[in-house]
């Protein structure tokens, strides 16, 4: 018996070893189980384009343009030029006589959407959809193109394609399934479901998070981790509005590791408001940034507030992972907090306009090590049960049956 073959089109794919994301833990899952694993991505450097077999996977990098930390003209240019990239790269390297059982593609970006509609005619091969950015109506909420404008019916028309061109769509959450339904009440819901963010599991070592604070200068501190991209969605004030709330909590400090367009802004902001509890760090490998969550005690999570589309930020899962409590400061289109709190009883949310309240329970914590310890162990009881990649791929092939 023929194994199957999947094909999947990423946006970006960090090579296998070398970096791991949600996507290339789903597709070694699919490997592991028997899959044979096409990628088509963005290639970073004209050296890394082409063909290379990784863990397993063959993956096909096509050479576009710049697409990250550089402006909104020079990225969107990018993002229209993909699918012809990867179109020759594929003509180029798949094999003549290949064929697919099936195709997965994500969001963003949704330029890839004709492509994938093109080798689903030509495969005969269903798509599965993963909806993870609502676009644009995520670049209009912050106020990367205006509504109604050129710019957004050319993206909105795309958007239908591509949910017409999708046999199932994975979204986040039911706020997700429910934004879709209301905004595109063309699609099918029978083709909707929830898919929510998974991320492998990260074995940590038992550590005495005291020794490695006094070690790294940060005796009796109580770290508010917040990891990943420093970018608009992000909204970088809220974490400085934290800071200046919990002025009045010595053991409190702010702890940030990543980059993105708002870094140095949130740098000079640091400076410019004189907080003595907050610490930002340029990104760091992904063993690094499991050894600093490791010193975590509770993990922050940042949104801006014109959000109208719901958004669930997949860095939670490595707070789940690492057993810390979730903060979040977020906007109320998405479910993400009530899930958070109600559901997983795993930590706290609040509105960028009630940050002190916020700030009040992070003294509660601070003040109750039980009530920490147990928010965390929620949060990593539901993870091993629910959001792995094992998960996501069972998910996947029993819609796609």
């Amino acid at each position: 018996m023929k194994s199957k073959r999947l094909l999947y089109l990423a946006f970006d794919f960090p090579k296998i070893g070398k970096g791991n994301n949600l996507y290339t833990d789903l597709m070694e899952e699919f490997r592991d189980r028997g899959y044979e694993v096409y990628v088509a991505a963005c290639a970073q450097d004209a050296e890394s384009a082409g063909y290379s077999l990784e863990g397993g996977l063959h993956v096909i990098r096509a050479k576009v343009p710049q697409h990250q930390n550089v402006g909104n003209i020079k990225k969107g240019i990018s993002i229209l030029m993909m699918p012809y990239a990867y179109k020759r790269a594929l003509k180029k390297h798949l094999p003549k006589d290949i064929d697919f059982d099936l195709i997965i593609m994500p969001t963003p970006p949704i330029t890839l959407a004709g492509l994938a509609a093109k080798m689903k005619r030509k495969f005969k091969a269903p798509i599965y959809l993963i909806l993870r950015d609502i676009f644009p109506q995520n670049a209009v909420d912050l106020g990367f193109m205006g509504a109604g404008g050129l710019m957004h019916r050319f993206f909105s028309r795309m958007e239908r394609k591509m949910y017409a061109a999708a046999d199932k769509i994975g979204c986040m959450s039911q706020a997700n399934i429910d934004f879709v339904k209301k905004h595109n009440p063309e699609v099918d819901p029978q083709k909707l479901h929830i898919l929510r963010n998974w991320q492998k599991a990260f074995d940590f070592e038992a550590v005495d998070k005291s020794a490695i604070k006094k070690e790294m200068g940060m005796e009796g501190k109580f770290l508010l981790f917040f990891g990943g991209n420093i970018g608009k969605p992000q909204r970088i004030e809220n974490l400085v509005e934290l800071a200046k709330e919990l002025s009045f909590k010595k053991e409190a400090l702010i702890y940030v590791v990543g980059n993105g367009t708002e870094a140095e802004k949130l740098k000079q902001l640091v400076a410019q408001e004189k907080l003595e509890n907050f610490i930002v760090k340029d990104f760091v490998p992904r063993e690094t940034y499991f050894k600093l969550m490791q010193m975590a005690d509770a993990g922050l999570i940042s949104l801006d507030h014109r959000f109208t589309i719901p958004n669930l930020p997949s860095k939670v899962l490595s707070y789940f992972n690492a057993a810390i409590p979730t903060v979040a400061i977020i906007d109320t289109a998405t479910d993400f907090g009530t899930w958070v709190e109600d559901e997983i009883g795993a930590g706290y949310w609040t509105t960028y306009d009630k940050v002190p309240e916020i700030a009040q329970k992070i003294s509660a914590l601070i003040d109750d090590q039980a009530l920490a310890t147990q928010l965390g162990k929620n949060g990593f009881d539901y993870f091993k049960g629910n959001l792995l990649p094992q998960h996501a791929y069972q998910i996947i092939v029993d819609q796609m049956a």
